[in-house]
């Protein structure tokens, strides 16, 4: 059900929060495709729904303003959503009773500095900013612990699951869970943002669900190699090939997600990601490139202006292990996917698949 959040006493936790029902009013920061595939359900269920560009989405927000239309998302977003850049974010901010996240992940430390900053407690924040963070000891942080090691008073949640822009914004059925540390809060961002067609689950085991959805980029990544690769041989598709790769990622994402301490149920909402980022994207434009035998550094410049997430997880995920394996907590020959990776980004080699090494 629709929610006005209220701040109780300063004293009080901030993360119990009053609700009284009405339409909310929600602010998206980020005028990117995830971010702006979230008007959809919202506008749906009858919110305000205001989309803030970050200093980078300028042109977004004009294009929209004049037009009605996505640059990048190539659909007309719904009637009624309100834009503003991000000088006019204080407008914005007016009345918010939910606050959702939709930076990229190169824009963690800027969500935090300039919005989290100035965001009254009461408000609760959803994010759909997908990554880890390394930290010392081979450690992996999820962003929300991160926010909330900033700001720990604030309600900050997250989602997670099988659900690309696209098809959220076309109406396709998605499913997706909702992460945070107060279930009550949960619940009511569910009733907010739910619809026919957006499914919503609920979990408070944020780490477990924000490890398995981080992981997928860096293993879709790796999946997609052999679709450069048997484009260049074959010269059409072959299905073996990804499908040993896709094995080899859910094993390997599955002993991670233990490494890390995350609830090893929290796996399938992870495959179930990489199973749709396998099919399209920038990760799968990285990957194709790389397996018809690409080096990193020029596909980086033959894909010049697409972020590339996928190569930031695999990178600090692959520098934990090989922190772990160090100190005997862990085996880097129980990742030689993610190892292989690892070696395309920084070392410069090209594809060669440790197929063997799969079966050990």
């Amino acid at each position: 059900m629709p929610f006005r959040p209220e701040r109780r006493n300063p004293l009080d936790n901030a993360h119990e929060i009053c609700y009284t029902c009405r339409m909310a009013i929600i602010v998206i920061v980020g005028a990117g495709m995830m971010g702006s595939a979230l008007t959809f359900p919202a506008r749906k269920n009858g919110h305000t729904v205001r989309l803030v560009g970050t200093p980078l989405d300028g042109e977004i927000i004009r294009y929209a303003r004049a037009s009605g239309e996505h640059l990048t998302l190539k659909r007309t977003l719904p009637p009624g959503v309100e834009y503003f850049t991000f000088d006019e974010f204080g407008g914005a901010l007016r009345g918010v009773d939910l606050l959702i996240c939709g930076v990229s992940s190169f824009g963690v430390d800027w969500f935090a500095e300039s919005i989290l900053a100035g965001v009254p407690e009461g408000i609760p924040i959803l994010s759909v900013t997908k990554g880890l963070l390394h930290v010392p000891g081979g450690r992996l942080l999820d962003y929300p612990a991160f926010w909330n090691g900033k700001f720990p008073r604030h309600c900050i949640n997250a989602i997670g699951g099988p659900c690309t822009s696209y098809e959220l914004a076309d109406g396709a059925q998605s499913s997706v869970f909702f992460c945070g540390r107060d279930i009550d809060v949960l619940r009511k961002l569910k009733d907010c943002m739910e619809t026919d067609n957006y499914h919503v689950g609920l979990t408070t085991d944020v780490f477990g669900l924000e490890c398995a959805v981080a992981l997928k980029n860096a293993y879709a990544l790796g999946v997609t190699l052999t679709v450069g690769m048997t484009e260049t041989a074959a010269g059409k598709p072959q299905y073996n090939p990804q499908a040993a790769l896709f094995g080899q990622s859910a094993r390997e994402m599955g002993k991670l997600l233990s490494l890390a301490g995350g609830n090893p149920d929290m796996l399938f909402a992870g495959i179930g990601d990489l199973y749709v980022t396998v099919f399209g994207g920038r990760t799968r434009l990285l990957g194709t490139l790389l397996g018809r035998g690409v080096k990193y550094t020029d596909a980086l410049k033959e894909l010049s202006g697409i972020t590339l997430e996928s190569t930031v997880i695999a990178v600090r995920t692959a520098a934990a292990v090989k922190e772990l394996a160090a100190e005997g907590k862990a085996r880097e020959a129980d990742f030689p996917l993610l190892m292989h990776v690892n070696a395309l980004l920084t070392e410069g080699k090209t594809v060669d698949i440790p197929w063997k090494a799969f079966l050990k």
